[in-house]
């Protein structure tokens, strides 16, 4: 069963309320008994179960032969695995934190990502790169980056980012099967964990047995008339309480979840556009050189009478803070975005 939107999942097959690190989860079993070529490798993804939970239980499941606990040793690690994805195997490999692509960036964009082409196609890498983004926390600039864009930049790899729990068993899903190396990165504030700070999306319904959601299609979290809030992963629900909140002053807000960010679902964004003709992109990614230049750029190439007002909301260009007043003041929280929205309908 394939899933075209966020709505549809919960229905899809009845569903039970799970977090969104038990989807994750329950999407890598069910891949792991169907295909015995599937295995996750990382550090602290054994009896640890990951630290932000992404592996919980399947240790006991698959035993240490299918999830394998490596040394801190992230070239070592992401180039096995691969060499295993040219080889017919499906692995996982689990970088810690996106932050850390700098100690294996050689693997990741000169192999991983360029094999197929250098092949001519011939030669494929079915791998996965799950890593975990995002600030909010105090984990301090080297530890709270999200860096989509830049791993989005680097052509070769498929780029996904889910914001809730049915969207993160389908689109995990939708990666280990897909033929292509893809990048899955899932910020720690959506994961469900509770000693994160309580987020009441992060715990939603997820269907029963195999479903996938599409990589490259984004998905309408809330329909609206009056401006567009393009966004992904944490903001989505960021956006998504701004929208309720302004829903009572009668403004009625758009929210279009990305859900992949290579391929781009460009389509849908110009459609959300062309309906509200106000445009605010919230990103917790930098600001300069990134996704949401990307997505104004799109639209007004293509049409730029679509626009009446656009506002952009990303992490200025400075380090993430370690002090929380700092870091809450820098990432694209709900004061920032209603300020964003009130600014385009004036």
């Amino acid at each position: 069963m394939t899933l075209t939107d966020t709505e549809q999942a919960p229905q899809a097959q009845g569903g039970r309320r799970l977090s969104t690190s038990k989807a994750m989860v329950e999407a890598i079993a069910q891949e792991m008994e169907r295909d015995e070529s599937v295995f996750y490798l990382g550090e602290d993804v054994g009896a640890y179960g990951g630290i932000f939970s992404s592996t919980t239980g399947l240790l006991e499941q698959f035993g240490p032969k299918r999830i394998i606990d490596t040394p801190i040793s992230e070239t070592g690690f992401i180039g096995l695995a691969v060499g295993a994805a040219t080889e017919g195997m499906r692995p996982i490999a689990e970088l810690m934190f996106a932050d850390f692509m700098g100690v294996c960036l050689d693997q990741i964009y000169n192999h991983m990502a360029k094999i197929g082409y250098f092949s001519g196609g011939r030669v494929k890498v079915p791998m996965v790169l799950t890593t975990a983004v995002g600030g909010g926390y105090s984990d301090g600039g080297q530890h709270s980056q999200t860096l989509w864009g830049t791993f989005a930049h680097l052509p070769g790899m498929k780029v996904v980012v889910p914001s809730n729990p049915a969207d993160a068993k389908g689109l995990m899903t939708s990666a280990i099967r897909d033929d292509s190396p893809v990048v899955y990165m899932f910020h720690k504030g959506i994961m469900g964990l509770p000693w994160m700070a309580k987020n009441r999306r992060s715990i939603d319904l997820v269907p029963e047995g195999e479903y996938t959601v599409p990589i490259g299609k984004a998905a309408v979290a809330r329909a609206g008339s009056d401006v567009t809030v393009v966004t992904l992963s944490l903001s989505v629900h960021h956006a998504l309480d701004v929208a309720d909140t302004l829903a009572g002053e009668g403004v009625d807000v758009e929210v279009l979840d990305l859900r992949s960010l290579v391929p781009l679902d460009r389509e849908a964004i110009l459609a959300s556009v062309a309906k509200t003709r106000r445009l605010v992109v919230v990103d917790e990614d930098y600001l300069s050189f990134g996704l949401s230049g990307e997505v104004v750029a799109g639209v007004v190439e293509t049409d730029p009478t679509l626009l009446t007002a656009v506002r952009r909301v990303a992490v200025p260009d400075v380090p993430i803070p370690y002090a929380r007043s700092l870091e809450y003041a820098v990432l694209p929280r709900h004061d920032r975005i209603e300020a964003a929205i009130r600014s385009v309908l004036s």
